[in-house]
């Protein structure tokens, strides 16, 4: 299933591939959500800082190459992504001689898709809602550690979270019908 692409996302891609010091916004935008799907996987702060520099490295070299068929940029980061970690997971087999755990599951084009998605939605929640996910879910960080980083109360927090949470389980059913 196609889903628009945001006209200012492929406008700022556009001019990436004009202007490649134009890449500098496309790389603040996704870098949240990309080291996020990386530290996910490999479960190494350094690791994943390397890997999610590797991730942009490529996107930025290939840039020229990005062509629009229906899917969000993030999806293409995504997928370098989820190459890049392959790429890791195969030379750490082949150095150490012995078989590493499977790589957990990409969940194809279609599960990068969804995610895409969702960290578009949560880049469209309110201010506060949107710094309590993205404390919470990708920062990985308590209620009470959101509460402090952010001068609210436990409460606050656990409000802002439900609401966040509620608007994008409406948002998600809607567009996946």
């Amino acid at each position: 299933m196609e889903r628009p692409v945001p006209v200012d996302e492929r406008l700022l891609i556009e001019a990436a591939q004009r202007d490649p010091g134009r890449f500098r916004e496309l790389y603040e935008s996704h870098f949240a959500r990309i080291y996020a799907y990386i530290i996910r996987r490999v479960h190494d702060r350094a690791a994943a800082e390397d890997l999610t520099s590797e991730v942009f490295q490529e996107a930025l070299a290939n840039i020229q190459k990005f062509e629009w068929r229906g899917i969000a940029f993030a999806s293409w980061l995504y997928r370098i992504a989820s190459n890049a970690i392959a790429d890791r997971w195969e030379k750490g087999r082949r150095e150490v001689g012995e078989p590493l755990p499977n790589e957990p599951a990409s969940g194809g084009m279609e599960e990068i898709e969804r995610r895409a998605m969702l960290f578009q939605l949560v880049d469209n929640l309110p201010p506060d809602q949107r710094r309590v996910i993205t404390k919470r879910f990708v920062e990985q960080k308590s209620i009470r550690e959101v509460a402090q980083a952010l001068g609210r109360s436990e409460g606050a927090i656990k409000q802002l979270q439900w609401r966040a949470l509620e608007t994008l389980r409406e948002q998600m059913g809607r567009a996946n019908g």
